[in-house]
């Protein structure tokens, strides 16, 4: 037996299983979660717009991307949406400083760069990416999954950013239009 394939085993399944548990709380509701409809409000008070679609997004990148890793399936794909969708918490948590116990980003941090290690490094040989002969763990895989999702992840929290100095602005006028008595 070897150690470094079963290390990564408990790894890719304990972080897929918190990943999978926090996306069907999106997702479905489930464990406490809001299900799609919470979610959505949630995004839109957090600034993400369109908030059905980013609901959708963050449930399927966290669900799906924490059960593919938990499998050792798609690994680099996986791990690529898991972090993208974790960026995406880091930037929510981000005013809060680091600390998790002041609303910090610390734990999705945790959770992105642990999902994007596991996507790097590969499932090991434990894992159905193994038992398929790694058709979906090419180094090209790698490559444009963290690509692609580094994209969408830069889109979705710059747009966000956007919309909240937006927003920050125009609380800051006031709202005063021409003809206000203030």
């Amino acid at each position: 037996m070897n150690r470094r394939d079963l290390g990564l085993l408990v790894l890719r399944v304990g972080t897929g299983a918190v990943l999978a548990a926090h996306g069907t709380q999106k997702l479905f509701g489930w464990f406490g979660g809001g299900g799609i409809e919470g979610t959505a409000q949630g995004m839109a008070a957090m600034g993400f717009h369109p908030a059905r679609e980013s609901a959708i997004a963050a449930g399927l990148g966290e669900a799906g991307g924490g059960a593919l890793l938990a499998l050792g399936l798609a690994t680099p794909a996986a791990g690529a949406a898991a972090a993208g969708a974790m960026a995406g918490a880091v930037a929510v948590h981000a005013p809060a400083g680091f600390f998790a116990q002041a609303g910090g980003y610390e734990y999705p941090a945790f959770l992105g760069f642990t999902a994007a290690a596991i996507g790097i490094t590969g499932a090991g040989r434990y894992s159905l990416d193994h038992a398929t002969c790694h058709v979906l763990d090419r180094p090209w895989v790698v490559a444009t999954a963290f690509l692609g999702s580094a994209v969408a992840a830069a889109a979705v929290v710059g747009r966000r950013a956007q919309a909240r100095a937006a927003a920050e602005a125009a609380e800051a006028g006031g709202g005063e239009g021409p003809g206000d008595d203030h």
